[in-house]
């Protein structure tokens, strides 16, 4: 069992890379993939933790469980990957980018960029809360939130510990989405740039859960086309929300434009409550094959 959709500290997740790592042996999986917003900074220590597991630096957690087809538990296979933010159409859309070099100059630098662009939208996110009598402040979520790409999940986060609010949603639906007084749109690249980006890097691109942006049957077939054409490898089709019905469309879509599937969780920790590392709601499940067939894909 894998798991190609998870975020840590490092996005808007609450279990730091290490502790996904940990988690992944409590549930058994044999491979999962670290796919944070627009950032690939926790890579570095998830795959540095899980290798001093393999070398014996550290002890094996107390809660690991065997991985399927063996008898004892094993480190599984950290895959390096990101989820962009990308706009389409008005709408976002995010792309997820798997197994690509984490040493790419142009890929780290365009990266680079993207989380300018966020910082400066951040800023002024705090500002227009400001200025609506909230107590907040730029250099206060850095220091509530350190060394982690922020998005507005870690604002919802700062309105309800301070009390302004009585839930995340309630914070979205007053203040942070589109049309309300909080909110700045962010400059964002397209997702024909993160697929040309992914493959670049020498990467798996693949549209990530394509059911939640409300696209019409023919909108969702033009970008699927225009991506597809950039070098879109896979389509996320086993996800966390998908019924059998939508799993079932999403790979007949898969089926129509030769695209391999992909399968995530998009597990955040307790920002989900009730939603857990590989098997999601209680009923998910991603074979190893699904892993097996994207590399495929991408050789071919």
């Amino acid at each position: 069992m894998i798991d190609l959709h998870n975020h840590s500290t490092k996005s808007d997740g609450t279990l730091t890379p290490s502790e996904l790592v940990i988690h992944a042996m409590e549930k058994g999986l044999s491979a999962f993939a670290l796919t944070d917003h627009d950032t690939t900074d926790g890579l570095t220590e998830a795959l540095a933790y899980a290798e001093s597991l393999r070398n014996g630096t550290v002890p094996f957690p107390s809660t690991a469980v065997p991985i399927e087809g063996s008898t004892v538990p094993a480190v599984p296979e950290i895959i390096p990957g990101i989820e962009f933010s990308t706009e389409y159409m008005g709408r976002d859309v995010h792309v997820v980018g798997l197994d690509f070099d984490i040493n790419d100059t142009a890929f780290n630098g365009k990266l680079s960029e993207f989380i300018n662009s966020r910082d400066g939208r951040n800023e002024k996110m705090a500002q227009k809360l400001a200025s609506l009598g909230i107590g907040i402040s730029y250099g206060g979520m850095l220091e509530m939130f350190p060394d982690c790409v922020l998005t507005r999940a870690h604002f919802a986060r700062y309105l309800l510990e301070y009390g302004y609010v009585k839930s995340t949603k309630e914070a979205f639906d007053r203040y942070l989405s589109p049309g309300c007084p909080g909110y700045v749109p962010r400059e964002k690249v397209t997702p024909i740039q993160a697929v040309e980006l992914t493959i670049a890097a020498g990467g798996i691109p693949v549209l990530a859960h394509p059911l939640i942006y409300n696209f019409s049957k023919s909108e969702l077939e033009t970008l699927i086309l225009e991506m597809k054409e950039a070098g879109l490898i896979g389509i996320e089709a086993i996800y966390c929300t998908h019924s059998q019905a939508d799993e079932r469309y999403v790979r007949e879509l898969a089926s129509a434009h030769n695209l391999a599937i992909s399968g995530g969780s998009d597990f955040h920790g307790d920002n989900k409550p009730d939603l857990d590392m590989g098997t999601g709601y209680g009923k998910l499940y991603i074979p190893n094959d699904v892993w097996d067939n994207l590399k495929a894909a991408r050789k071919s």
